[in-house]
């Protein structure tokens, strides 16, 4: 344990120190970019005046998220845009080092490979969904954070707490509700009751604000809201969810929808057998969590390049299993980490990395690798 804890403060120290590099980089674009956060610092403004969340008018930046979120956001409605830009740009870098360290943390023991190649080969795959998220102002270094924090409290049977913190994963994003079918299935029930109790909860606490009845009209608009522009994202490039692959296969149309529904049950049984599967590693949830956090972008309709940051700790565990597969293997998996982490926008240019998103390549490299995360498991290996 103590060779764990010296490891942990050095590669904290690594990650404080490119985290430190990513706010200097970022910092001069928080002016004109981080266009997401605007829309939560709206909602938050509004849900601090009681005001509706769900706004028509408010068209491709309309607020998505469950009231909850712009609640707990209130605190930077009483900051200026401009100061409430930077110090959720300085959580978020603070955020990022977390999650990389917490996944290494977590991992594991004994590691197959130098924990520097572990989180080398996950910054050279995941970085442009790090630095897309930065941008943006996104909301899923937070949203990953605390998966990674529930996964933690499971690692100490801290059962209870974990629920409640995978149920505070929902506020963050309602897609993280993944985690309580999860929770029944491992037969974890102290944990699922705590998570639905925490997701109970933030579906009543905007009561407080806007009443019994304003806070049911508030989430029929959130699932109005939501419903209505799903399809309209389905065929943009950055859209890597499973559904947007046929899109852009096949056109909207039955097809697609028929094809996405089939694939996605496949994919959610094998997130089940997985999690079902004999157990024989000292900490099986840890595989079981990752997939689960990669699984999320893809069955999301509205799953964005960038969200797939959430695979941090499924790349970290997927590097250090190299040296127990075989060489097919290896060479599948490197494949695809070189794939996802070097097809970058301003390398390839505009009319190639276009063509490459129309291919669905992200989605398609993720597929196998979720495949090798199952194999993993199967061969009792992880």
């Amino acid at each position: 344990m103590a060779a764990r804890g010296r490891n942990l403060e050095w590669w904290l120290l690594l990650v404080g120190v490119v985290a430190l590099v990513a706010a200097v980089a970022f910092a001069f674009k928080v002016q004109t970019e981080m266009a997401d956060f605007e829309v939560y610092w709206t909602a938050a403004t509004r849900a601090h005046h009681a005001e509706p969340l769900y706004r028509p008018s408010d068209e491709h930046y309309q607020f998505k998220y469950l009231p909850a979120f712009a609640l707990a956001l209130t605190p930077l409605a009483a900051l200026p845009l401009f100061v409430a830009k930077r110090v959720w740009f300085g959580i978020s870098v603070a955020l990022l080092a977390a999650l990389v360290a917490l996944s290494l943390r977590l991992l594991p023991r004994p590691l197959r490979l130098p924990a520097w190649v572990i989180v080398a080969a996950t910054l050279l795959a995941l970085t442009k969904f790090y630095a897309h998220e930065l941008v943006l102002g996104q909301t899923n270094l937070l949203l990953g954070t605390v998966v990674i924090a529930a996964l933690a409290l499971l690692d100490s049977r801290r059962d209870r707490a974990a629920g409640a913190t995978f149920g505070a994963a929902v506020i963050v994003k309602p897609y993280a509700a993944i985690f309580l079918p999860y929770l029944l299935l491992t037969k974890r029930f102290r944990a699922a009751t705590a998570c639905a109790c925490m997701v109970a909860l933030a579906l009543a606490a905007p009561a407080i604000l806007y009443g019994v009845r304003g806070n049911l009209d508030l989430l029929r608009a959130w699932w109005d809201t939501v419903s209505s522009s799903t399809s309209a994202t389905l065929t943009n490039q950055d859209n890597v969810s499973i559904a947007a692959m046929y899109a852009k296969w096949l056109g909207v149309g039955a097809m697609a929808e028929s094809l996405t529904i089939v694939t996605s049950l496949v994919l959610i049984a094998v997130c089940g057998a997985v999690a079902t599967a004999k157990r024989t590693s000292i900490f099986p949830e840890y595989l079981e969590v990752a997939l689960l956090m990669t699984a999320i972008t893809l069955l999301s309709p509205q799953g964005w390049d960038y969200v797939l940051l959430l695979s941090t700790p499924a790349v970290m565990i997927l590097v250090d299993s190299l040296p127990r597969v075989s060489r097919p293997l290896q060479s599948l998996t490197l494949a695809c980490l070189a794939t996802i982490g070097l097809t970058l926008y301003d390398v390839m240019g505009r009319a190639a990395y276009a063509r490459f998103m129309e291919m669905s390549m992200l989605t398609l490299c993720y597929g196998n690798l979720i495949g090798v995360l199952a194999y993993l498991r199967f061969r009792q290996i992880r």
